[in-house]
């Protein structure tokens, strides 16, 4: 049996200028081949809006490659983190730009039916968030039409947000089960001081997808176990909502350029949590 946890597309790779996370696009292919010897055998892609258009994912040769390596390498993509949406937050546009944002999200939805991707990320967080009603009810009317595509590709859109729990489950409610769930990023609450006893049990029936990293209160990711997320208190409460799905390892970048060593130690400790509490 494949195991649950999978790892964010560019830990296993050099930052790219800088960044904690963005597109490794001079050695994407490289991670499958390093993740497979390293025991992975998932990871979510990421993708930017700058270059969209370029990345492999958008392009056929790309997606066929794609299914290549996955064949090649025993490898599942299921997920995509769509930064690009928070870049460029279509429920916050205007005029023409959103028309041009949605055909982005159309796209986006299509290349990842074409390689077998079956939920987008869409981060509600930092310039993502939702400020006001207006923006909230433009987003979810916008989705909504969406629906019919989502069903044809069979795609489903899940929502990183920083609302309260009880925010978030109003925010969710309003949206198709069938086609819309919650991401919960474990070091997102930590750093928002939420507490998982009030979440998980708020909104956990809608949680498909869980990244986990950790974050200091306030403050920005560090190595897992050394910030305020609270792993033993997230995996009991996702055990009791039976939550059954896929661990993204979106943890602090290797210090020293040992991407593959300390990815295996957060794994080796995503599954202790695992085991212990039966999530």
């Amino acid at each position: 049996m494949k195991s649950r946890i999978g790892f964010m597309q560019g830990r296993l790779s050099p930052q790219v200028n800088g960044k904690i996370q963005a597109f490794p696009a001079d050695c994407w292919q490289a991670e499958f081949e390093c993740g497979h010897r390293n025991g992975f055998s998932m990871m979510e892609w990421t993708l930017d809006q700058d270059a969209l258009y370029s990345n492999p994912l958008l392009i056929a040769q790309g997606q066929h490659e794609i299914r290549q390596m996955c064949t090649q390498f025993d490898f599942s993509v299921l997920s995509l983190t769509g930064d690009c949406f928070m870049q460029s937050p279509f429920w916050k546009a205007s005029g023409t730009e959103v028309e041009s944002l949605l055909q982005d999200f159309r796209a986006v939805a299509r290349a990842c039916s074409a390689v077998g991707i079956q939920m987008m990320v869409v981060p509600l967080v930092d310039n993502g968030r939702i400020e006001n009603v207006a923006q909230e009810n433009f987003l979810v009317a916008a989705l909504e039409r969406e629906m019919p595509l989502l069903a044809e590709l069979n795609v489903k859109v899940v929502f990183e947000s920083d609302f309260s729990p009880l925010e978030l489950a109003r925010f969710i409610g309003r949206l198709d089960p069938q086609w819309f769930g919650v991401n919960y990023d474990v070091g997102n609450s930590a750093s928002l001081g939420f507490r998982p006893t009030e979440e998980i049990p708020a909104y956990g029936h809608r949680i498909v997808n869980v990244h986990v990293k950790d974050r200091q209160l306030g403050g920005t990711t560090v190595p897992l176990g050394t910030g305020n997320a609270q792993f033993d208190t997230v995996f009991s409460e996702l055990a009791k909502v039976g939550y059954a799905g896929a661990y993204i390892l979106q943890t602090a970048r290797a210090a020293e350029g040992n991407h593959a060593e300390v990815l295996c130690k957060y794994r080796d400790m995503t599954q202790n949590w695992i085991d212990r509490y039966g999530a």
